[in-house]
């Protein structure tokens, strides 16, 4: 039998599964009808049921309007929701997704390697790539503190007003609230693994 292995990209549906069982368990524990709570919740029968098997995000709104349908609160809705089995996460080579960050428009790639899914992020993982099509970005800014990885490639990398030289095999760790980012590509392409992890100040990720 083949090993189960998580699928970032299968996230946000795990979290509709979750949300989904969740409201059917509380509606059939107070033995209602889709028809009732949908009716008490302002929200069509279809949509309800679509909802109960995970085939669609409800919206917050829409959640909150169940919840106190059913009599109950937000958070016991996601309440039990934690990643796979064991908390591991496996991200199979390229199947990081591509997200889109503030380098994104100046051609810089980034990959996601893990999901935070708790109510804050403690850490996020990224697998970045630059290339010829990648442009200088002036600085990046972000809470907490930042480790960089080089896989391929070499470039001049300023924090604050020091430059440093990183070839393949070489790290930086650094504060990321100091201005920071890549000063020179020398050798194309480049790939880094960068790796924030946040400190109590969250904040969206300028990496």
């Amino acid at each position: 039998m083949a090993d189960r292995q998580p699928d970032l990209a299968a996230a946000p549906r795990d979290l509709e599964r979750h949300i989904g069982q969740a409201v059917r368990r509380l509606r059939l524990q107070q033995n209602l009808t889709i028809a009732e709570i949908s009716r008490k919740a302002l929200i069509s029968s279809g949509m309800l049921s679509k909802i109960e098997n995970g085939q669609t995000a409800a919206s917050l709104e829409s959640l909150a309007s169940l919840a106190d349908a059913l009599g109950t609160t937000l958070s016991s809705i996601f309440a039990g929701y934690s990643s796979e089995e064991g908390g591991a996460q496996h991200v199979k080579n390229g199947q990081g997704p591509e997200v889109v960050r503030r380098g994104t428009k100046r051609g810089h790639t980034y990959n996601l390697l893990a999901i935070e899914r708790g109510p804050r992020r403690v850490f996020e993982p990224f697998l970045v790539t630059l290339t010829d099509k990648s442009e200088i970005f002036p600085s990046f800014q972000h809470p907490g503190i930042e480790f960089i990885y080089i896989l391929q490639g070499k470039l001049s990398y300023r924090h604050g007003k020091a430059n440093y030289m990183l070839g393949t095999g070489d790290s930086l760790t650094f504060r990321g609230s100091v201005p920071h980012g890549p000063e020179k590509l020398i050798k194309l392409p480049i790939k880094m693994l960068a790796t924030i992890i946040y400190d109590d100040e969250m904040a969206r990720l300028v990496i």
